[in-house]
């Protein structure tokens, strides 16, 4: 993997359709045929729990390449403590600077600064594989559950060392999300860009086993 320079930003408002596309290209075809990330990017940025100081673009040389957004969440304890978290996602890269290092460091840019604002854990569902490097683990390791179960995607970081002390917590996510069951307004959404040809490809296979797999022990 060949490293590359990038200078980390805050996203503007004439970056929103730079980002938007960014977005659609990582995820086409990925999850399912098509996607949706695009359309839950553009509706996010107006939902209660975006969170602005920490919605960041990674340039190379002037050009967009990367983009990271984040909403708040909660954890909630058996006694029904709240402890406000922190959700990223989507992350994305453009394709011709994937494998550099760029999604790398717009996590660690934005871990630094979720500190600053007072923040202390992440809690993310995505493959272990490609966050285990930035300081992920398994929720299981630290007691944070999805209602009952421990789901094998479920993925914790501790921003600092000891901010959950092992009583078991549950994760409330954001309903951000929630806009993307209504397929006709992704449709509409992504009409507004060029076409692509929706289909069947591993990937869909690998994120339905890896989504639909939990911790039993």
């Amino acid at each position: 993997m060949n490293k590359i320079d990038c200078v980390i930003r805050r996203e503007t408002a004439n970056d929103h359709r730079t980002v938007e596309t960014i977005i659609r290209e990582a995820f086409w075809n990925f999850h399912a045929p098509g996607c949706s990330e695009h359309y839950f990017a553009h509706m996010m940025r107006d939902h209660r729990d975006f969170v602005p100081e920490l919605d960041f673009v990674a340039e190379v040389d002037g050009r967009i390449a990367g983009s990271i957004l984040y909403t708040t969440s909660l954890l909630v304890d058996d006694e029904g403590t709240e402890k406000k978290i922190l959700t990223f996602g989507p992350i994305a890269v453009a394709k011709e600077f994937q494998r550099m290092g760029i999604g790398k460091k717009l996590m660690e840019h934005s871990f630094a600064e979720a500190v600053k604002l007072g923040f202390n854990v992440i809690v993310i569902f995505g493959n272990i594989g490609n966050y285990a490097s930035s300081g992920f683990v398994s929720c299981k390791k630290h007691n944070v559950c999805l209602g009952e179960i421990y789901p094998s995607a479920l993925l914790v970081r501790e921003l600092v060392p000891g901010a959950l002390d092992g009583r078991r917590w549950s994760y409330v996510e954001s309903d951000a999300a929630q806009c993307c069951e209504d397929t006709e307004a992704v449709e509409a959404f992504d009409a507004l860009f060029p076409p692509k040809e929706k289909k069947w490809q591993p990937s869909q296979e690998e994120f339905y086993i890896s989504s639909h797999s939990v911790i039993v022990r």
